[in-house]
């Protein structure tokens, strides 16, 4: 019996030791959540981010950490599902014990994770959740979700000012993804702006994610007199959109949000199609900002292309974290949200900011000029 004891003992204070030295290790880390849809539909958006996230984390882990701690990324694929992304989002708080947790990219899955933020007390912060909802609702301020982009009322009305003061728009056709909070907000913005600024929208369509054949709805808006046609929606249907429409003859200006920016629009569209096209964005490879310079340099040395507006944004989402968490002084999540609340005057690639008091970025938006399938023009419209 003794015997037995002793074994049992030996093997205690054996696990304990071990015990105690993973917890001794994982004091010198911090640990950072990375939940992204790197497959599926939306990957491009994914895919982009994680990578100006990992280049964020790599610049500052070679440069010692913070506050001499190293910071460990935990990455995970939501598949660009919002239900994936919640469980993951629950794992990374409860079992992976991260600080915080950066994305997903898209409104939807972001806003599917944010309860799980509230519920747990650990901020998550996404680079490219533009729906007005993501950081309050009717309710309030959702105390624990961030974002560093701006709001898609904020592209919508940018869009429509931009129409009318920049390409003496008067009327507009809308095409609207109308299976999507984003593509829903953005077509209601762009066109109350544009009708309170004097403009009229003559025709508006919608269609669905997934849509691929949209010449009914083009033929439909062809018999309208517009000036510009306003695409709410992302690139997998813009593309086809603009490559059709250009086939049926309506060689109009488009214009169109963020969605836009990926390199798969001039895949779909075809670069000849691309021409007199106009998206806003939150970064511009044409910015000769010393900052943005280093970045692209930085960028295009690890991955062997130029970043686009997902990479910058990804790049900043974890500088801004990684700033919070300096000021911080401290790994505890609740503390790191509220140094995020109180950011004030951060740099970023793309843009400087404050956070106000909805937990959005005070920042501009870039308006880039598509011509033969080539990014050829950058404007900055402040707030």
């Amino acid at each position: 019996m003794k015997r037995i004891i002793s074994i049992f003992l030996v093997l205690v204070l054996t696990l304990t030791l071990f015990a105690g030295c993973g917890s001794k290790a994982n004091e010198n880390e911090i640990r950072i959540g990375i939940n992204y849809e790197l497959s599926g539909d939306v990957a491009s958006y994914g895919q982009a981010s994680v990578e100006g996230i990992e280049l964020a984390i790599e610049e500052v882990n070679k440069a010692g950490g913070i506050n001499g701690k190293l910071i460990k990324p935990i990455k995970y694929d939501n598949k660009s599902d919002h239900s994936t992304a919640t469980t993951l989002a629950t794992k990374l708080m409860t079992q992976d014990k991260v600080v915080a947790v950066l994305g997903p990219a898209t409104s939807g899955a972001f806003k599917a994770t944010i309860p799980e933020a509230i519920k747990n007390k650990v901020p998550v912060a996404s680079g490219s959740a533009t729906d007005d909802s993501v950081t309050v609702d009717e309710n309030g301020v959702k105390e624990y979700a961030f974002r560093i982009c701006f709001t898609d009322s904020f592209q919508g009305t940018a869009m429509a000012n931009y129409a009318l003061k920049n390409m003496s728009a008067t009327k507009a056709a809308v095409l609207m993804d109308s299976s999507s909070d984003y593509g829903k907000g953005l077509a209601k913005n762009f066109t109350d702006t544009f009708e309170a600024g004097g403009g009229k929208v003559v025709a508006s369509e919608a269609f669905v994610a997934g849509d691929t054949d949209f010449n009914a709805i083009l033929t439909k808006i062809k018999g309208n007199d517009f000036d510009v046609i306003f695409i709410s929606g992302y690139y997998n249907e813009a593309g086809l959109i603009i490559k059709q429409a250009r086939a049926q003859g309506i060689n109009t200006p488009i214009l169109g949000p963020d969605g836009f920016g990926a390199p798969e629009l001039v895949e779909l569209a075809g670069a000849d199609a691309l021409n007199d096209v106009y998206f806003s964005s939150h970064f511009s490879v044409l910015d000769k900002d010393p900052s943005v310079s280093g970045f692209i340099e930085s960028f295009k040395a690890k991955y062997g292309k130029e970043p686009d507006q997902f990479a910058a944004l990804g790049y900043d989402l974890a500088m801004f974290v990684i700033d919070g968490i300096k000021r911080a002084g401290s790994t505890d999540p609740v503390a790191i949200k509220d140094a995020l609340a109180a950011t004030k005057d951060f740099v970023g690639v793309t843009g400087s900011f404050s956070m106000d008091e909805n937990h959005n970025p005070v920042k501009a938006v870039v308006v880039v000029g598509i011509e033969n399938g080539v990014h050829a023009t950058s404007e900055r419209v402040e707030q």
